[in-house]
């Protein structure tokens, strides 16, 4: 860890690795799968001048711990409760909570199961049609490849999951080039992503369960991406209650890297309008 790191424990004894900068009402941020600490920077360092912003590294990712036995969203929920109460204490002010990708199904899990200390609620193309049984034989798959180091079935594996089209896919791997990733991080993503499929293959797919969340809530995505994320999105905003639906032209799935400041004037300006409600 750095100097600007510090740890929170959850209900289970879970050591969670948060990262804090800036002052002023909290924001957490809330990565994805194959993220952890760097994964929100760009936009972080955007909202740190007018809010304080902890970046947790969810269980399964280091430098948090990543405990024994096959994870749930029940766990991940704990844990992210734990890091609002954290966030909260030092003014006693509730948070704004901000999810990408798998985070945003995270975040959509703890705004249901405990929302008095959310503030407002923004979600970022939440993958919830990969959930349940059908991602239990890609889990398998994914296992199988996680244990013997294969890192091209895995990541087979888990463009099944995201059901990236192949143009993206090799449009990807042309960007990265001769680079070879760091064995270690590699690593440590490819154990994030273990445990995330276990909470995916243990979840549902059914939307209606989120029309109960009353917090003012900013559902975002991107134009470009891909189908069936656009009609998750679709569903998602005719189920929560006065959801606001952003979607940007010329975006996809990677707009917290690509516009980062596109993101956090979004986020900046939805904070501004839930405190003069």
């Amino acid at each position: 860890m750095n100097d600007r790191d510090q740890s929170v424990e959850s209900a289970d004894g879970t050591r969670l690795v948060v990262r804090r900068l800036g002052v002023g009402d909290p924001v957490v941020l809330v990565h994805g799968s194959g993220g952890g600490l760097h994964s929100w920077a760009t936009v972080a360092e955007r909202l740190a001048p007018d809010h304080e912003v902890w970046l947790p590294a969810r269980r399964g990712y280091g430098p948090s711990d990543v405990p024994a036995g096959t994870k749930s969203f029940r766990d991940e929920t704990a844990d992210l409760l734990a890091v609002i109460e954290a966030a909260r204490q030092p003014s006693g002010r509730p948070v704004h909570l901000v999810g990408a990708s798998y985070g945003a199904t995270l975040a959509l899990h703890t705004a249901l199961a405990d929302p008095r200390d959310v503030r407002s609620l923004a979600i970022f193309e939440p993958p919830l049609f990969a959930a349940g049984a059908e991602i239990a034989p890609l889990l398998d798959r994914y296992r199988a490849a996680f244990e013997r180091d294969d890192a091209a079935a895995m990541a087979a594996a888990l463009n099944d999951v995201t059901r990236v089209p192949a143009e993206i896919v090799a449009a990807l791997a042309a960007s990265a080039g001769d680079r070879t990733p760091d064995p270690v991080e590699a690593r440590r993503s490819a154990t994030g992503w273990l445990h995330d499929l276990e909470a995916l293959a243990g979840d549902s797919t059914d939307i209606t369960r989120w029309s109960s969340i009353t917090v003012p809530t900013l559902l975002l995505a991107g134009a470009d991406t891909w189908e069936p994320m656009p009609a998750t999105m679709d569903t998602l905003a005719r189920t929560i209650p006065a959801a606001r639906h952003v979607v940007w032209a010329g975006q996809s799935h990677f707009v917290t890297m690509t516009a980062p400041a596109l993101v956090a004037d979004a986020l900046r300006q939805f904070f501004v309008e839930v405190s003069a409600a």
